[in-house]
């Protein structure tokens, strides 16, 4: 399984196409992997495994989000001000 995990992050161009998302706007697409990716962060991390499967979700959400979207979401982050649930 961390083989093919490996073996698709290194292949990994860009965003593939997700059937939840299947519109030109993708926002919520966005959105969705960058929760998911700290999601996992948090989840791996309480149970002490390595989170190198969460780097898919970061891959995607950084290829999909507008840079100052991830730096305002990181700031609420920090502040305890972020919208979303992780």
């Amino acid at each position: 399984m961390a083989e093919d995990i490996q073996d698709k992050l290194e292949k990994y161009r860009t965003a593939p196409f997700d059937a939840r998302f299947p519109n030109q706007n993708q926002t919520r697409n966005c959105w969705s992997n960058y929760v998911d990716y700290y999601r996992c962060q948090k989840a791996l991390d309480a149970k002490g495994i390595d989170t190198a499967p969460c780097e898919w979700y970061k891959r995607v959400y950084k290829s999909l989000c507008p840079m100052s979207w991830v730096q305002k979401w990181d700031d609420q982050r920090e502040e305890g001000t972020f919208p979303g649930k992780i």
